[in-house]
């Protein structure tokens, strides 16, 4: 009886073993599918915007110039728009997404946590367009008219960071398209920051509860302190959002081929440049070139920044 109980089982581990062995061929495989897929995306990009790179060199990334007409091209303006409109987001977004998680793990009641948890992640399901749509015909009109004028009256004149509230109240802008930015990465910081704050073991908090400290000094004293790397990944992972954010920033941004020292003023992105020029760009063309060239630039900086938040959240998960 022995033997024959053992039977079944022997048989059974060797289908188990051969099913893993698999499966596990089937998950490398996809794997390494995923690899070749993204070094094929940028070396395609590399070799289709190489024309422009040999015909512009190093200046390519610094000149403010785009003009198709004379095929003078240069990233510069959309360079400078993508970093100060997804770095403005991120400063906008954080204290917000910091505020929702610090609610939801410690002073919402267990009844409120689930829904309003579940309200702020809805926001991420959210089409990027209906968020350029709400922006150009809900927010901007409403900066125009109320918001900007009163930054720019009283904000506006003081040293050192007034010229940084200056000119006129059109709506759109740098400032209107980190603020749409914001509300879009929102989610992913604040679900981001939500798990791991309940991530902390309870023994820390209640020690320091024990202790006599307050539910803030807890926050500050404990829980930053285990989770900032995490945090800081959370925060990478938003900012690599924001980069690459296409038609809500367009809707929203103004489109001027210009750098405005004024977070008022109009510019635009590589995201939003490449959306609007690519349709009139013939193939073979320098300035399709251009924009390929742009949408390698602009992997590279999503790539470093996404790379650089996997590896903080897996330092965080080692340690």
């Amino acid at each position: 009886m022995a033997s024959e109980s053992v039977m079944p089982i022997k048989a059974t581990r060797r289908s188990s073993g051969l099913g893993d062995k698999v499966f596990a061929l089937i998950c490398q495989a996809a794997g390494i599918l995923v690899l070749i897929l993204l070094g094929a995306l940028i070396i395609e990009l590399f070799i289709a915007g190489l024309p422009a790179f040999r015909a512009f060199g190093i200046a390519f990334v610094t000149s403010t110039e785009w003009d198709p007409v004379q095929e003078l091209f240069g990233a510069g303006v959309s360079i400078y728009g993508t970093i100060v409109t997804a770095v403005l987001a991120i400063v906008l977004a954080v204290p917000l997404a910091f505020g929702v998680a610090f609610f939801l793990t410690e002073l919402a009641p267990p009844w409120m946590r689930r829904p309003v948890g579940t309200a702020v992640e809805l926001l991420a399901a959210v089409p990027s367009i209906i968020y350029g749509m709400w922006g150009f015909f809900v927010i901007a009109p409403a900066f125009a008219q109320n918001v900007q004028p009163w930054i720019i009256d009283n904000i506006g004149e003081w040293p050192v960071i007034g010229f940084l509230f200056q000119g006129a109240p059109f709506g759109t802008g740098l400032f209107t398209a980190a603020f749409i930015l914001a509300i879009m990465v929102l989610p992913f910081i604040a679900a981001t920051m939500r798990d791991v704050f309940e991530q902390v073991p309870p023994v820390f908090k209640e020690s320091a509860y024990g202790l006599g400290a307050t539910t803030w000094e807890v926050m500050k004293g404990v829980v930053i302190p285990y989770t900032r790397v995490s945090v800081v990944g959370g925060i990478m992972l938003g900012l690599g959002r924001a980069l690459g954010e296409t038609m809500a920033v367009t809707f929203v941004i103004g489109n001027a081929n210009r750098i405005s020292t004024s977070l008022f003023g109009p510019g635009n992105t590589i995201a939003s440049l490449v959306a609007l020029e690519f349709g009139e760009s013939e193939i073979g063309s320098l300035k399709l070139s251009s924009l390929l060239a742009l949408g390698f630039i602009l992997f590279l900086l999503s790539f470093v920044v996404l790379a650089t938040s996997r590896y903080l959240l897996r330092s965080r998960l080692k340690a």
